[in-house]
């Protein structure tokens, strides 16, 4: 292993929860609260922010999705993509989950839910809304918390990194045709160019940047003024999510006094995939005798979802107003709790998960 990627994988080992993280769902209310008091109060100024746009690309929140996005890509070694060898049948089974089960499991979780169960309680004219923002949400596998959960469950930090790098990788073309597919087949008008512009606006430009930068970085003062650099983009990166969300809910305010148990129904989807997907993830891997350090990171990234990409996504196809926007939103409120549930489940399962693979290693 090349010493850069070394000193990557040791960052993510020992990459704690911070306080903002562990409590993501105590702030996401608090922007709730926030966003709805201060649209309904103050209307103009949301207008205003709303009509900054050039391109059908609102510069505002540009600007503040890639303050959220650039800090985590920065951590991305796209160096350690030459260790996938070494890992082969678990990041075999996270790129199966990710990208041929997550985004199509969702789409059908979405067309049971939202056009079946919770179809006469939901607004009727954004059903299709709600579900493509469904799709986005799981178009696209984590990038940056997954460090956080492999470290929880003593994942093995090179595999993360090395997953990670290849999910990023292949996000540079397959997100945008997987939506499209997945859009089409649910009957929603894919506007192919806008979905193009968040592709190279969200995905391909900031991957460029954050590498140009963390090459430069790593040049002139090694991990350290790498470190240096996240540990001060950290605090901008946080204010820029909760300023997006602040700003989302300002627009959805109405919506939501309305119909309050809205984002109730849309989590019920988001849900069921985590725990599907996870837990498909997690078998899979027993069964192929993968060891527990691959398999639960494997598990929690099939899993969790790169909700800020989802969110920027969401906005530029669909506007602030839509129900695409909200239901990414509601990933970001269930995101922390339902992955720290997965950490616990994989933790506690841990003695089952090896008596197999032992047994599985004693029959070869």
């Amino acid at each position: 292993m090349s010493a850069q990627c070394e000193v990557t994988a040791k960052q993510a080992a020992g990459s704690p929860m911070g306080l903002f993280e562990r409590y993501l769902t105590v702030w996401v209310g608090f922007c709730i609260v926030t966003g709805i008091a201060f649209g309904h109060w103050f209307p103009q100024p949301f207008q205003a922010i709303g009509q900054m746009e050039v391109a059908q690309v609102n510069l505002p929140v540009a600007v503040l999705i890639w303050l959220m996005i650039i800090p985590m890509l920065l951590k991305v070694d796209f160096g350690a993509l030459h260790q996938v060898r070494e890992h082969w049948r678990g990041i075999g089974v996270t790129l199966f989950i990710n990208w041929a089960v997550k985004p199509f499991s969702m789409a059908l979780l979405g067309w049971i839910f939202i056009r079946g169960v919770f179809e006469d309680y939901l607004p009727a004219d954004q059903l299709d809304s709600y579900i493509a923002g469904l799709i986005l949400l799981a178009a696209a596998p984590c990038t940056a918390m997954v460090f956080v959960w492999s470290r929880l469950s003593d994942g093995d930090a090179n595999f993360t990194l090395t997953q990670v790098a290849l999910n990023d990788t292949i996000m540079i073309f397959a997100f945008a045709p997987i939506v499209g597919l997945l859009l089409g087949l649910s009957a929603i008008t894919v506007p192919w160019d806008t979905l193009f512009l968040s592709v190279v606006l969200y995905i391909v430009l900031p991957v460029l940047f954050a590498q140009w930068w963390r090459r430069r970085l790593l040049g002139q003062g090694g991990a350290v003024a790498l470190q240096q650099r996240l540990d001060q983009l950290h605090p901008l990166s946080l204010v820029a999510l909760l300023a997006t969300l602040v700003l989302l809910f300002g627009f959805q305010g109405e919506q939501i006094l309305s119909q309050p148990l809205v984002i109730v129904m849309l989590a019920v989807p988001i849900l069921i995939q985590v725990y599907f997907n996870s837990g498909l993830a997690y078998l899979l891997n027993r069964q192929f005798g993968v060891a527990h350090c691959v398999a639960a990171p494997s598990a929690l990234i099939g899993a969790s979802n790169f909700f800020e990409l989802a969110v920027a996504a969401a906005i530029v196809l669909f506007g602030f107003n839509s129900g695409a926007a909200l239901a990414t939103v509601v990933g970001v409120l269930v995101e922390v709790p339902v992955m720290l549930s997965v950490v616990r489940i994989v933790n506690a399962t841990r003695d089952w998960y090896e008596g197999r693979t032992v047994l599985n290693e004693a029959r070869k």
